[in-house]
């Protein structure tokens, strides 16, 4: 064991994470809440961190049922209901930022991936949104409303590098930047980010990147890689995808020359072309190539190699079925754009606690075990309920007795909407008094 865990480590992980003090002074910052208000803000962002995966429906009322559980007093509805704003999202929002920035799990990847700084995974997922939202969240299709979240995943610390929300129209390729930050760093794209400027700003900025070839890009060969002995179709001088259903060999590895137009400046666009590596693995099932376009070097890597490397695009799927499956973040049941941004950004939040308290888990665990993320997330989320009444004695809050929380909760709120007792006793009095 590193060291042996102690009864409230996982306490002083969170509060270290979020401290109660801290909460409260953005909140009153951004004004979310006045200090002296009714609502507590701890409890308010821990019931939603741990509501999204205490097993409970992903309603409004479960968190308000998950917050007055935890806080000093309870809530009414209308009280709760009120507090939700696109203030309340836009606070949500710069805690998960803020706790993306903070949360790094100990690195668990592949050796091979020693070579770089991080490696990173851009990726898009479409949540589906009441249709009176179509305004706000523009889909593909007429009559629907949905939005897209894109995640720049970092896979070394098991975290998000950047997130941002869109309708569903926006294109994933839109929304990712190259620049300085991607100095000594591995991005892999699937085609939806296949731009060959793209690839040579990467470059350009010291950066590395894999990427499927797009059929419809077809580069033009300039020099082959490797030898091959016999009669091998010669490749140079030919476009790849008109080559490269006449070859049978395990292993395509060449050099080819692409062109693009670098961007417009000054009223100008320029021409230019740059050469990358393009290298292919024979996938005998399907008789055909998986082809992939990289500026890493035959020197350290092999064809072999890059498919691994490609494979590793797997890991932002899991992120996002994790978040759909544990944190149930594609069901959204509103009509209010801020409402979606709440339960958006709540489920997020799941993912920031979810993620730091795995690293303090792998922190205390013997070297050499293995915590598959999907095994973790079904794991802190059946223990959610019992973390945060944990963290509510920690935090020494001390919420009303049980029963005075279940006569709130189940009497009748609508006072002009009469429940069946009521009806059928006005409608059997009078003939009793006959």
């Amino acid at each position: 064991m590193h060291t042996e865990p102690s009864s409230r480590h996982i306490e002083r992980r969170l509060t270290n994470l979020l401290p109660s003090e801290a909460l409260e002074d953005h909140a009153e910052g951004v004004g979310v809440v006045e200090r002296e208000g009714k609502l507590q803000l701890p409890p308010l962002v821990w019931s939603f961190a741990f509501g999204f995966a205490a097993g409970e429906s992903r309603t409004l009322a479960a968190f308000r049922r998950t917050y007055n559980s935890t806080a000093d007093e309870s809530i009414s509805p209308g009280g709760f209901y009120q507090r939700l704003t696109p203030t309340l999202a836009e606070y949500l929002r710069d805690l998960v930022e803020y706790g993306f920035d903070e949360v790094a799990v100990p690195h668990t990847v592949s050796d091979e991936f020693d070579r770089f700084r991080d490696v990173m995974i851009a990726d898009g997922t479409v949540l589906r949104l009441h249709e009176l939202l179509s305004e706000e969240y523009k889909a593909r299709h007429e009559e629907q409303a949905g939005a897209k979240l894109h995640l720049l995943h970092n896979v070394t610390d098991q975290t998000v590098e950047h997130f941002s929300v869109t309708d569903e129209k926006t294109h994933d390729s839109t929304l990712f930047n190259t620049g300085s930050w991607l100095e000594e760093r591995l991005a892999i794209f699937d085609l939806a980010y296949f731009k060959y400027r793209r690839f040579a700003l990467i470059d350009e900025n010291d950066g590395y990147f894999v990427s499927r070839l797009k059929k419809s890009a077809n580069p033009v060969v300039t020099e082959e890689l490797r030898e091959w002995r016999g009669r091998a179709i010669p490749l140079e001088g030919e476009k790849i995808f008109d080559i490269v259903d006449d070859l049978s060999r395990k292993y395509i590895d060449v050099e080819v020359e692409v062109e693009f137009d670098r961007r417009e400046y000054a009223g100008t666009q320029s021409h230019d072309t740059k050469r990358f590596r393009v290298v292919g693995v024979r996938n005998e099932d399907d008789d055909d190539y998986h082809l992939y376009i990289t500026n890493l070097s035959r020197e350290e890597f092999l064809p072999a190699d890059l498919a691994t490397i490609y494979r590793c695009r797997w890991e932002v799927e899991l992120l996002f079925r994790e978040l759909k499956t544990q944190y149930e973040l594609d069901k959204f049941d509103t009509t209010k754009k801020h409402i979606v941004e709440i339960l958006l950004y709540a489920a997020l939040l799941s993912l920031v606690v979810s993620r730091d308290l795995l690293g303090l888990v792998i922190e205390h665990a013997d070297d050499g075990i293995v915590f598959p993320p999907e095994r973790w997330a079904a794991t802190f989320r059946s223990h959610a309920q019992l973390i945060l009444r944990e963290l509510r004695e920690y935090l020494a809050y001390s919420p009303p007795p049980l029963l005075q929380r279940l006569i709130e909760d189940a009497q009748k709120i609508h006072k002009q909407r009469p429940i069946l007792q009521e009806q059928l006793a006005t409608t059997i009095q009078p003939t009793a008094e006959v």
